[in-house]
C-alpha cells in the first residue's frame, strides 16, 4: 500500500507540474524566474504601426517608471494603464506603447513592443536596449518586492532566451537622457543590482 501510494504521489506531482508549465502565461513556477505574463492582447492593446526589428542580444536594459499613472496593484488596473499609456504614445506619432515591457505592483509583467521590436523609450539607448518600466511614480517611494523580483526575473528570462545579453548593463532612463525617471528611489535600488553601470555609452554603429 506505501508503494501504491508513492506512486500516485509522483502521478499527481507530474500531472501538476506539466499543468503548470503547459500555461504560456506562467514562467518558470518554483524557479527564480516566476512571475504572470500578460500578452499585448491580454490587455486589449491594439497593434503596432511601428515594427522595427530589434537585433539582439542587446547590451543594455534600461529601467523607467511612468510618474502617471500611478502605482496599479491589480491586473484590471495595470491593463487599464497600459491601454492608456498605448494611446497617448500612439497620439504621440510612435505606433505603440514605448515600453518593451511593463510591471505592475503586484509582480505581473506586461507585453509591450516584446524582446524582438525597437522600443521609443530611451532615445539613444532605443537601438540597443530592452525598456522595462515599473508602474508608478518611484520618486520617494520605493517600489513594492513582487515587481522588483519580477523586473529582475523578466532581465534573466532574457538572457536565457537569447535577448538580453549575458554581460548586459543596467541603467536608469536618467543616465541616458535628461529626465527624472526612473526616480531617485528606484534609481537607488537597482544601482545595488548586479550589471548596474555607473555610465551609458553610446553605441556607434
Amino acid at each position: 500500500m506505501a508503494t501504491c501510494g508513492i506512486k500516485l504521489l509522483l502521478v499527481l506531482v507530474i500531472i501538476s507540474v506539466c499543468s503548470v508549465y503547459s500555461n504560456p502565461n506562467i514562467y518558470g513556477v518554483g524557479l527564480p524566474l516566476s512571475y504572470v505574463y500578460y500578452t499585448k492582447s491580454d490587455w486589449g492593446g491594439v497593434q503596432s504601426t511601428d515594427v522595427r526589428p530589434l537585433k539582439t542580444p542587446v547590451p543594455y536594459v534600461v529601467i523607467h517608471h511612468t510618474y502617471i499613472p500611478g502605482a496599479c496593484s491589480t491586473p484590471v488596473e495595470c491593463k487599464a494603464d497600459m491601454r492608456s499609456m498605448q494611446n497617448y504614445h500612439i497620439s504621440m506619432g510612435w505606433g505603440d506603447i514605448g515600453y518593451n515591457f511593463c510591471i505592475g505592483s503586484d509582480g505581473g509583467v506586461y507585453e509591450g513592443r516584446g524582446w524582438d521590436n525597437i522600443g521609443i523609450h530611451a532615445g539613444p539607448a532605443n537601438n540597443y536596449s530592452i525598456g522595462i518600466c515599473l508602474i508608478g511614480d518611484w520618486r520617494v517611494e520605493e517600489p513594492p518586492e513582487a515587481m522588483l523580483e519580477s523586473t529582475k526575473a523578466l532581465i534573466e528570462t532574457g538572457v536565457l532566451n537569447g535577448k538580453v545579453s549575458s554581460t548586459y548593463k543596467l541603467v536608469g532612463h536618467k543616465q541616458v537622457m535628461a529626465t527624472e525617471c526612473p526616480g531617485n528611489a528606484l534609481f537607488n535600488i537597482i544601482s545595488e543590482w548586479p550589471h548596474f553601470s555607473n555610465k551609458f555609452t553610446r553605441i556607434k554603429n
